[in-house]
C-alpha cells in the first residue's frame, strides 16, 4: 500500500486526471483509481467527498444530479475550465518532481 500522505498529495491530480478523460461520480473514480494502480490505492468515500467537494469550491470542478440506471440519483462531476488550467500545472509540477527522482535513480544514488 501506498502511504496515506502520498495518496493524499496525489488525489487532486488523480481526479482532474480522470475527469478530464470525461464525466464520473464519487465511486467510479474510487473504483478506476483502484483499477489503475493496481490496488495500492484505495480511496474511501470518506476520503473523496470532501476533495470533491472543495474542488468544487475552487471552481475546479462542477456538478450535475443525473440518475443512474437503477433510477437512484447519482451527482457527476467534470472539468470546469479552471480546472483544465490547474491540471495543467499540476502536471508540470508532478512532471518535475518525478523527473528528479528517476534522474536520482538513475544514477544509483539509492
Amino acid at each position: 500500500m501506498i502511504t496515506k500522505e502520498l495518496v493524499a498529495a496525489s488525489t487532486e491530480p488523480l481526479v482532474l486526471s480522470l475527469l478530464s478523460r470525461g464525466e464520473s461520480y464519487g465511486y467510479a473514480l474510487i473504483q478506476e483509481v483502484k483499477r489503475l494502480s493496481g490496488d495500492k490505492i484505495e480511496w474511501t468515500d470518506g476520503m473523496l467527498y470532501p476533495v470533491l467537494h472543495r474542488m468544487e469550491r475552487e471552481g475546479w470542478i462542477e456538478s450535475r444530479w443525473g440518475e443512474a440506471e437503477n433510477g437512484r440519483k447519482r451527482k457527476y462531476y467534470s472539468l470546469s475550465k479552471v480546472g483544465k488550467k490547474t491540471l495543467k500545472q499540476q502536471r508540470e509540477q508532478w512532471n518535475a518532481v518525478s523527473g528528479v527522482f528517476k534522474q536520482l535513480w538513475r544514477e544509483n544514488y539509492v
